[in-house]
């Protein structure tokens, strides 16, 4: 790194991150991305529902996206954490832990959310494996197949509704007394869907890939899939130390153009929205960085 000043700082090398460099550095735009090196899909085997990388492994897209991303000459990439961002718009001021002072005229935090695991033996290894929180990205490789939805009350009624369209072998387990309402259960009954209230104790597995379920009165259940909603935290504190505004659901407010509520700090992918997806994280990520590129013309730079 030749120097210290970028028109653009994006702090989060994954697909949002690196989507946005590549707006700006085909805008000829003097970029650099810090990236840490923790992506919240590391144990995802494949990425699915992105055309053309359909299957791929999330490390070898981000691989690919690297390179050509980097093969613009205005764009650098750094291995390094963030951990202070001051100063207003055009005039902003990061810090990293290896003790990097960088100046930027815009900052883009593509950083992500950390999943919370609930204390249960085995959850936390199968997550994204045969853990699964989204049927889009993971339905298709479990259709049919035998399905736990690990969830209560009104989520999981909605939920089971979406998930019998790729099975119809459905178990709801709600790790304690259900708050299920009665029409909700009828309901339920009648898709042949059971609901099983005794606490999960055990997730039986082999390398993630889960085979069975064990419960606190030591019965047990065989399943090959288990969906499940688990609480989150934003993966890097600053945008909300910065002042910068969080939605009901704890992600990062952003208008249409990725823009937060601090003029010249911008957000994009999995910390701004519930809908986890590579391709719309590239999407948002080429939003963001096509509009600063708009709004740096507009500044007069």
């Amino acid at each position: 790194m030749e120097n210290n000043n970028f028109e653009v700082v994006i702090i989060g090398g994954s697909y949002a991150g690196l989507s946005a460099a590549m707006a700006l550095g085909r805008a000829i735009r003097k970029v650099l991305i810090i990236d840490g090196g923790k992506p919240c899909n590391q144990q995802t085997p494949h990425s699915h529902n992105f055309l053309t990388q359909d299957g791929n492994t999330p490390a070898e897209i981000t691989r690919l996206g690297r390179e050509q991303v980097l093969a613009y000459p205005t764009v650098q990439l750094v291995d390094d954490e963030v951990t202070s961002v001051q100063g207003e718009n055009l005039q902003f001021r990061i810090e990293t832990i290896s003790g990097k002072r960088i100046q930027a005229k815009k900052v883009i935090f593509a950083t992500g959310i950390k999943d919370e695991m609930p204390l249960i033996a085995g959850f936390a290894a199968c997550w994204g494996i045969s853990v699964i929180h989204c049927p889009y990205c993971h339905g298709y490789e479990y259709r049919e197949e035998r399905t736990g939805l690990f969830m209560n009350g009104e989520m999981a009624f909605e939920k089971a509704r979406l998930i019998r369209n790729w099975t119809k072998q459905l178990t709801i387990f709600t790790n304690g007394s259900s708050t299920i309402g009665a029409v909700q259960e009828e309901k339920l009954a009648t898709m042949n869907i059971n609901i099983v209230e005794i606490p999960l104790k055990k997730i039986e597995h082999k390398d993630g890939y889960l085979s069975r379920l064990h419960f606190t009165d030591d019965s047990s259940i065989p399943l090959t899939a288990l969906y499940a909603q688990v609480p989150f935290v934003q993966h890097c504190q600053i945008p909300a130390s910065m002042g910068c505004v969080l939605t009901d659901t704890g992600h990062l407010q952003v208008d249409n153009f990725q823009k937060t509520s601090i003029p010249g700090v911008f957000a994009a992918g999995d910390n701004t929205t519930m809908f986890r997806g590579v391709s719309m994280a590239v999407g948002a990520g080429t939003v963001a960085g096509a509009f600063i590129n708009h709004e740096l013309i507009t500044e007069g730079y």
